[in-house]
């Protein structure tokens, strides 16, 4: 239970770490951390970097759970000639990854 407990509020973190990331500029980039604490005191702590330029977005995050594992994402956006795409990868505390990606047309 205990152990589910802990991935559960470590995807929670992540989810409001990606979620709560301000977002970029054209042509400009940012950066961000956060943290707190959950049941029992427990901490987590999030960082985030990401860059805009030429139509194109990239940025990486990092959230570290209360047991000290830490979750990765990378990922790129942007548009050209009326599509759109965007892709990600989620690195588990493991090392197992997740891929996602979709596209779309503006118009």
């Amino acid at each position: 239970m205990t152990r589910n407990l802990a991935a559960t509020f470590g995807l929670i973190a992540f989810s409001a770490a990606a979620l709560s990331a301000p977002p970029a500029r054209a042509d400009g980039a940012w950066s961000r951390s956060s943290g707190g604490s959950g049941p029992y005191g427990r901490t987590w702590s999030s960082s985030g970097s990401g860059h805009c330029a030429g139509g194109s977005c990239a940025s990486s995050q990092q959230v570290t759970g209360p047991n000290g594992n830490a979750w990765t994402r990378s990922g790129s956006s942007g548009c050209a000639g009326g599509t759109c795409s965007r892709d990600a990868t989620v690195t588990r505390p493991s090392g197992r990854t997740i891929d996602r990606s979709a596209s779309w047309s503006r118009y």
